[in-house]
């Protein structure tokens, strides 16, 4: 699954990067080393016939909800995306793209859980795919939230964990954020493991079980005998 990732790159970089105007309240969003669940992150949606990088909150708040306080997933499965209603309507018209440098995932072993960072093999910025919803109550604050979606892992993750998040090639952008597209099948097509020999894994310290810990050392690969 997708329970922590780093986004380091600064928001500037990201609206450049993926061609998006910055929203103010993105714009104040800092580096960060350790996204955890429940803060607001930086994500590229389609507004207004333009890209634009927005604060959205990780995990999904939607529509139709009728209390806040309801549990929010982070996570939405490829295999189940479309069946549920907690995300259908999300991954019919509201996906987005969420920026990251890295995303954590555990290995199970004799000795506890070992925490390894994912990323690309060139150290590029890379975008998870994911899906947004829109809250809003009468006299109170609107509530902007996302999820990532999840599909089986490539033969690289797979011998740390049984899943990854989709990661969205830049050819696919337009198509996986164009509102029209509303086809099952072809959004389907998007949600393949990404190419294992495009990535690379490494180990990095427990810090990182820690969703206060934050800082450039928690990507540092753990020296090892």
């Amino acid at each position: 699954m997708c329970g922590r990732y780093e986004v380091h790159t600064p928001v500037e970089d990201l609206a450049r990067q993926f061609e998006a105007a910055l929203t103010p309240d993105a714009a104040a969003l800092p580096l960060r080393y350790n996204v955890a669940p429940s803060l607001k992150v930086p994500v590229v949606r389609f507004r207004k016939r333009q890209r634009e990088v927005a604060a959205l909150s990780w995990g999904l708040l939607p529509s139709w909800s009728k209390d806040a306080r309801m549990h929010r997933p982070i996570n939405a499965r490829a295999d189940s995306v479309f069946d549920k209603p907690m995300f259908r309507n999300a991954i019919a018209r509201r996906r987005c793209l969420i920026p990251a440098d890295g995303f954590y995932e555990w290995q199970q072993g004799p000795g506890g859980k070992q925490p390894w960072h994912v990323g690309m093999l060139d150290h590029s910025t890379f975008a998870l795919g994911g899906i947004w919803e829109y809250w809003a109550k009468p006299g109170g604050e609107p509530v902007l939230s996302c999820a990532v979606v999840v599909t089986d892992a490539n033969e690289l993750v797979a011998k740390i964990h049984d899943r990854m998040p989709v990661i969205v090639a830049p050819e696919d952008y337009d198509r996986w954020l164009d509102p029209e597209l509303t086809d099952p099948m072809e959004i389907q097509r998007m949600l393949a493991p990404y190419p294992a020999e495009e990535m690379r894994a490494y180990p990095v310290s427990h810090e990182v079980n820690n969703a206060n810990n934050e800082g450039p050392q928690l990507i540092q690969p753990l020296e090892q005998d």
